[in-house]
């Protein structure tokens, strides 16, 4: 529910523009500030919400993420001027942007203890179409809260959901590790805040140019040029990075699906934007009436989006939602005044089937190509890339109807629309990386295990998997402690979790027995590591019996 208010917010605003600008007494292009802020705080707060929850715990960032949300709804729907609002609309920002890292911080670590070797389609697939889907269903929702309860409602909408989600996560989501107090300087490190402010800085410089267009401020380029360099510079020499250069550099499977998603968005952004001006102008509908004229593409996005998620689909999807955004733009050349909505519905309804297969199967290939320990910042900039390509489209669709919104207006975009889907599409058929069905490398499932693993003892590995079971230590803790890394850590727990199974049902049949028989000699000593376990668990189990008698 938390990752649905993101994108929600982001469209609401939209139709209380006007009505918001009349009860302040400003103009409306004054409260396109609101618009903005959001978007800004939204892109830095991503990735940042990603990497506190890595380092700090992905509950204890939930929840304090939907407090804000909260409070900037109290604030905005109390507010009486337009100051007043741009910081409600930051808080919320900032709030809602830590529900999406968050989640599939917890839904990773969660497969990973459940020892999963493909991603849970089902959960990664509502959050998705929670996520994304339901940014089509933000303008008539907009439409009739306004239209009934008045601008304020665009705020407090957000009260009921957050109170909601709170006793939820309070009751629901298991707690996070205990978080060992520790000087203010070592967490700044850890999270790095030296490289957010960085980052901070570059995202505030970019996005003040491309809202600058079509008359270009050069400063604010130049500021993030210049910041950019200087990110590279200190992310390359930070021990725990926020973004890690060297990872984006090498893993361009993951790179490239940045800038898939942020092309596909682009793309639907501008439909999603330009095509409800054109409608409002050419056809003259009522801001409301365009916006459920576009309910149908988000509906069917969602019922796209359940299949592909459930099997994990990546490469297929992928294809065919690039080849609909293609034959959509192509058709949305041939609009005119006259053309009847029910053909307008139609081709929105090829915009759907490039939402609801895109979004899924990029998010499943982010999950399986960003390293385990860095998937929440890694999704906190796949939504960041996801923001630049919606302020470009409002930087394409301010430029082309600054003058007025005609048909060859539109027609214009239709052919901006068809480049970008070209690339999107090329980027697609010629990534040899995509599979079919997405699961994890085989180094992913078998994990390999490095020297400081096969000299550690049996009595070590064992408590260092109790001491993780009963949350007396975090991963990191425990890495620490034992002198190995992360990866070591959670393939330690897992077989520690095989052999206890395996040691205490005599019935079962362990699940790694009849790989390891396949396998290479070179993993004939990791049977010998269970082996070891399931004697030193049986040990265990019996002084436990025999304290208790």
């Amino acid at each position: 529910m938390t990752s649905a208010l993101n994108p929600i917010n982001s469209a609401l605003i939209a139709t209380g523009l006007v009505p918001i600008a009349h009860a302040l007494g400003t103009s409306v292009g004054q409260t396109a500030i609101l618009v903005s802020a959001l978007y800004l705080a939204s892109a830095i707060a991503q990735p940042t919400a990603g990497k506190l929850s890595e380092v700090l715990g992905p509950r204890r960032v939930y929840l304090v993420g939907t407090a804000l949300v909260l409070v900037g709804g109290i604030i905005g729907g109390f507010g009486s001027d337009l100051t007043t609002l741009t910081v409600a609309r930051v808080l919320i920002g900032i709030g809602t942007s830590a529900g999406y890292p968050a989640a599939m911080v917890i839904i990773r670590r969660r497969a990973s203890l459940e020892g999963m070797n493909e991603p849970p389609g089902n959960v990664l697939g509502g959050l998705s179409i929670a996520g994304t889907a339901t940014v089509a269903v933000g303008p008539p929702i907009g439409g009739v809260l306004l239209a009934m309860f008045g601008w304020r409602s665009a705020f407090f909408v957000n009260l009921p959901v957050t109170i909601l989600v709170l006793l939820m996560t309070l009751a629901w989501v298991p707690k996070d590790d205990r978080f060992e107090r520790r000087p203010l300087g070592e967490i700044a490190r850890r999270v790095d805040a030296s490289g957010i402010v960085l980052f901070g800085g570059m995202m505030s410089a970019l996005l003040v140019f491309l809202l600058s267009l079509p008359s270009p401020a050069w400063l604010p380029l130049g500021i993030f040029l210049a910041l950019g360099i200087v990110l590279v510079w200190w992310e390359l020499r930070a021990s725990s990075p926020f973004i890690d250069m060297r990872l984006l550099a090498s893993n361009m499977a993951l790179t490239r699906t940045y800038l898939r998603g942020a092309l596909t968005l682009l793309a639907f952004y501008t439909v999603l934007f330009g095509l409800t001006q054109w409608l409002e102008a050419g056809h003259g509908l009522s801001t409301q009436a365009a916006g459920l004229m576009l309910l149908p593409m988000g509906v069917l996005g969602a019922i796209v989006a359940r299949p592909v998620a459930a099997r994990n689909l990546v490469r297929g999807p992928l294809v065919l939602g690039a080849a609909s955004l293609v034959v959509a733009s192509g058709a949305v050349a041939l609009f005119t005044s006259t053309t009847p909505l029910v053909a307008i519905i139609g081709v929105t309804l090829l915009f759907a089937v490039t939402l609801g297969t895109t979004t899924v199967s990029n998010q499943t290939a982010l999950y399986v190509q960003a390293p385990a320990e860095q998937v929440g910042t890694a999704a906190g900039l796949f939504r960041t890339f996801g923001y630049l390509g919606s302020i470009a489209s409002a930087t394409i669709t301010g430029t082309v109807f600054r003058h007025d919104v005609t048909d060859s207006g539109l027609h214009v975009t239709a052919a901006i629309l068809a480049g970008v889907s070209i690339v999107v599409l090329a980027l697609t058929v010629l990534d040899r990386s995509l599979a079919k069905r997405q699961t994890f490398p085989k180094a992913t499932v078998t994990e390999p295990q490095d020297a400081s693993h096969n000299q550690l003892a049996p009595t070590d590995k064992y408590e260092m998997f109790v001491q993780v079971l009963t949350r007396k230590v975090t991963r990191d803790e425990a890495a620490e402690k034992w002198g190995v890394d992360q990866s070591t850590v959670v393939s330690i727990c897992r077989t520690a979790k095989e052999g206890a199974l395996d040691a205490l049902d005599p019935t079962r049949q362990p699940t790694q027995r009849a790989e390891l028989d396949t396998i290479t000699t070179a993993l004939e000593a990791a049977r010998a590591e269970i082996e070891l376990l399931q004697a030193t668990v049986t040990e265990q189990a019996l002084a436990f019996d025999a304290r208790r008698d």
